[in-house]
């Protein structure tokens, strides 16, 4: 199976593998105290469910809507946070890179490189992504259809690397919308790849009038039970001890105080649709 590679990433055992992995943590490194909170707590949730957990922060924020907004802490600053949680919680690190002059540095730090969703199409990101041989998750753009991320699948095959996750981030929905259409994730799936849905960016709701991107997460779980009825392989979500004094995407993080009642939930879907297939 192409996703047995998920095994193979430091920190995630095989034992642990319930049916779907998780990748969670804050929009961005805002500073130590958050982080840490955030990836100690999550850490503590997975080990007694037994969900094997991927860490996310992005250490900067390149697309903003406003010149204004909150970037990052510093590229060197971020990433070394990042790899001081990675090794006193044993935890794998997933990190955006943007440009392809950065990407060798980031693959220092990260175990996962993730490709942001308005950078899909970047044919040489993707492929020098590819070529550190570390795992990539390729987000499908909110302006692509499930079967055209078949090409960008494609540009990392080529490179020699099959290490890659496939996110459906949603699509989007007039101006100020998104909708996550949810016959893409069998379509994506039949290329044998791991699919993860992204349960908070997918409920974004971006061009508002005052350049801050809005969001719906009160239909988090909603959204995550759905993919999981519909067999993705893992849960993207972004969270945070504080949501309303987050620096970046806090209008649609799920509250760190909430994550065990969701992914509890989700794993008691999971499993009843596991007997369905069997029976």
């Amino acid at each position: 199976m192409k996703n047995d590679f998920i095994h193979t990433i430091p920190g995630i055992q095989p034992a642990q593998d319930p049916g779907f992995l998780l990748i969670a943590g804050p929009c961005v490194v805002e500073n130590r105290e958050t982080l840490f909170q955030t990836a100690e707590k999550l850490k503590e949730i997975c080990n007694r469910l037994k969900i094997p957990l991927i860490f996310k922060a992005s250490y900067r924020k390149a697309n903003r809507t406003r010149l204004d907004s909150f970037k990052g802490i510093g590229d060197s600053e971020a990433l070394n946070l990042l790899d001081e949680v990675k090794r006193y919680t044993g935890l794998p690190v997933l990190t955006d890179v943007h440009e392809t002059k950065e990407v060798d540095f980031v693959a220092r730090f990260a175990d996962v490189l993730q490709i942001p969703a308005f950078l899909c199409r970047q044919t040489e990101l993707i492929q020098v992504a590819a070529q550190t041989g570390k795992p990539v998750n390729l987000k499908k753009g909110q302006f692509l259809s499930a079967e055209a991320m078949r090409f960008g699948v494609e540009k990392i095959v080529e490179t020699g690397n099959s290490r890659i996750f496939l996110t459906e981030r949603g699509s989007t929905f007039g101006y100020g919308d998104l909708v996550v259409d949810f016959r893409g994730i069998p379509i994506m799936k039949s290329w044998g790849y791991p699919v993860v849905l992204d349960i908070t960016h997918s409920l974004q709701a971006p061009n508002q009038p005052g350049g801050i991107t809005g969001g719906n997460p009160q239909m988090i779980e909603t959204i995550a039970r759905a993919g999981i009825a519909s067999g993705v392989d893992g849960i993207f979500m972004e969270t945070h001890p504080n949501p309303s004094q987050a620096l970046s995407d806090g209008s649609n993080m799920l509250p760190l105080s909430q994550a065990e009642k969701l992914l509890f939930n989700l794993l008691a879907i999971y499993r009843a649709t596991k007997t369905l297939d069997q029976s």
